[in-house]
């Protein structure tokens, strides 16, 4: 199992390029059970979550494949034979978002059974609003030994207003109104960039799509879907992660592709700190500041300030001056990487579902345990600030949305390595 290891006090210098949202690439590929023929995805991240999807999609008859050399960021998907409506456990119990094939199989097939995707490590996702819309569409849903199995001949439209906003809710949702006869509105849906990003695919693909990326969307169903060619947009949250990095270490660092408008809550915060931010032609200028400030901040739906950047902030805030409160309004175990900044010498006190955070004057290298994804980039991101060495073992939960994020900050100067532990 590998580990990372970091040697703090390198400020970052530089042009850093983002790679593609891994929540805009999931639900795409999943997208590609609407369509007979060969779709072909460029700007694919290369991260373990892309690679189970590609696998889930696989086991179901899909033919996938990456292609090498200069367009190591394409895939491609073709569904050219039958298809077994099915992923499994094995494959889902590993990727919650294996469940976004639930949507496109029952509206394409008439039947799908899906495993269960279960808890998660920062708190159970349930996919009550899933079903709730499929049932909506017309779709027979039963719970079978850890499965759920749905079945329509035909989905009809509907009203569906979700109780609580959820992504992926949404984009499953989405993806089977786009073949039900008539019309479908879904109201409080999700706002993100990436929900808009999977309705702009659906309507290359034929789909007829209104208001995608708003709170309400309506589809008017259609009798079938073409494949499609499509450049995935590039990834917000990695984007924040690598404007956190120059910041930490008061760098100079160019984010090439960064999307202003898909991070205006965050700039606005990391401006507050005392970051200088600037447009440029090819992404974003991040100066860090000499004394970090501290800020408040309280996670909320897109487009608030979103929980994947609340580790990452937390990180920068241990190292501000002055004392600054963070709410998770999202997740309810979503302060998992407290235990281990505390071992780096940071001064966090949680209180519910908020942490006070006292900024210090130094943190200090130390071995430390990532336990999700984004704790897993909040510790990377304290060890290029802290003296002497950090050792970030389970990196596994890194590769899952972060791709060769060492690699990247190597190239900005820093003094980072990945060996095996």
């Amino acid at each position: 199992m590998d580990k990372i290891i970091v040697k703090g006090g390198h400020p970052l210098q530089g042009e850093v390029v983002v790679s593609g949202a891994k929540n805009a690439a999931l639900p795409i590929l999943a997208s590609a059970l609407l369509a007979d023929g060969k779709s072909v995805y460029r700007n694919v991240p290369d991260l373990a979550d892309v690679v189970t999807m590609l696998k889930v999609l696989e086991t179901m008859g899909c033919g996938t494949a990456r292609l090498t050399g200069r367009q190591k960021d394409v895939c491609e998907v073709a569904i050219e034979g039958p298809i077994t409506p099915e992923a499994p456990y094995d494959l889902v119990k590993t990727m919650r978002a294996s469940v976004l094939v639930l949507g496109p199989l029952v509206a394409r097939f008439g039947r799908a059974r899906v495993s269960m995707p279960g808890g998660c490590a920062i708190g159970a996702r349930p996919i009550d609003q899933h079903l709730k819309g499929l049932k909506a569409l017309g779709a027979d849903i039963t719970l079978t030994e850890g499965y759920v199995e749905a079945r329509a001949k035909q989905l009809k439209g509907a009203t569906v207003n979700f109780d609580v906003i959820t992504v992926t809710g949404t984009e499953n949702v989405m993806m089977a109104a786009v073949l039900a006869k008539g019309r479908t509105v879904l109201e409080n849906c999700a706002r993100e960039p990436e929900v808009e990003e999977l309705a702009r695919v659906l309507n290359k693909m034929g789909a007829r799509i209104q208001g995608g990326g708003t709170s309400v969307i309506t589809i008017d169903g259609v009798d079938a879907l073409q494949p499609v060619d499509h450049a995935i947009l590039p990834d917000r949250i990695e984007a924040g992660t690598l404007m956190v990095a120059a910041a930490i270490t008061g760098g100079n660092v160019l984010v090439k592709h960064a999307q202003p408008e898909h991070l205006e809550s965050v700039i606005l915060k990391l401006r507050e700190t005392g970051c200088t931010i600037t447009a440029e032609e090819k992404g974003l200028r991040v100066k860090g500041p000499k004394v970090v400030n501290s800020v408040d901040v309280k996670t909320t739906e897109h487009p608030g300030f979103p929980t994947d950047m609340q580790a990452q902030l937390m990180g920068l805030m241990t190292v501000a001056n002055g004392t600054s409160v963070i709410s998770e309004s999202i997740f309810e175990n979503r302060f998992m990487h407290v235990p281990e900044l505390h071992r780096m010498g940071a001064d966090i006190t949680i209180q519910g579902h908020t942490a006070v955070v006292k900024g210090v004057k130094k943190l200090s290298g130390a071995p430390v345990m990532a336990t999700d994804l984004r704790a897993s980039a909040s510790l990377v991101l304290a060890g290029l600030r802290a003296e002497g060495k950090t050792e970030v073992a389970r990196i596994y939960h890194l590769d899952r949305g972060y791709e060769r994020l060492e690699r990247k900050l190597r190239k900005l100067g820093a003094d980072i390595r990945r060996v095996k532990a």
